[in-house]
């Protein structure tokens, strides 16, 4: 009966909450934040500040191209750096869902919730420059279903206060 028991209920409920966390420049950081994007299954949540790291953008196509409904949402006014809509015009390119939010002074955010199950923050942006001489931090969590929910809840609200990014025709 116990077996029986074990067999219905999912993984999930057994889960054990933890914490990890990583540090830039030293590249705890940055590899964290490629571990969620990499090990996501069904969906990425991406807020962020500063949206120019290639090799981030590069992980969050890959994971749309395995089947993961990506969708980011980034802070206007800081991402009008070529560097920025560079990457922004590639990765909606490829397909992913990308919106622009104006509608605070700074929208400062950066995290990710993947698979409605994790949520990854802290002050690191998705830049060269926090995963290779700024001082920046990360922090995982895992296996806290009422903050995975907070986190996700702010995540749409700043969706829905976005508008779709445009790609920029080249000349």
């Amino acid at each position: 009966m116990l077996m029986a028991l074990i067999l219905v209920v999912p993984c999930a409920a057994f889960a054990v909450p933890s914490v990890q966390v990583g540090f830039s420049p030293e590249g705890s950081a940055q590899a964290l934040v490629l571990q969620v994007i990499n090990h996501a299954h069904k969906s990425i949540r991406l807020i962020g500040y500063a949206f120019q790291a290639p090799d981030i953008v590069r992980a969050l196509i890959a994971a749309h191209d395995r089947g993961v409904d990506v969708r980011i949402v980034v802070d206007e006014k800081r991402n009008q750096v070529k560097a920025s809509r560079k990457v922004m015009d590639e990765i909606v390119q490829h397909g992913v869902q990308l919106r622009t939010d104006a509608h605070y002074h700074i929208q400062h955010d950066k995290t990710i919730v993947a698979d409605e199950r994790l949520v990854e923050t802290g002050s690191f942006n998705f830049a060269p420059s926090a995963e290779t001489i700024n001082s920046e931090n990360v922090v995982v969590f895992r296996g806290m279903p009422a903050v995975t929910r907070q986190y996700l809840a702010h995540w749409q609200s700043r969706w829905d206060l976005g508008k779709p990014y445009q790609p920029h025709r080249l000349q």
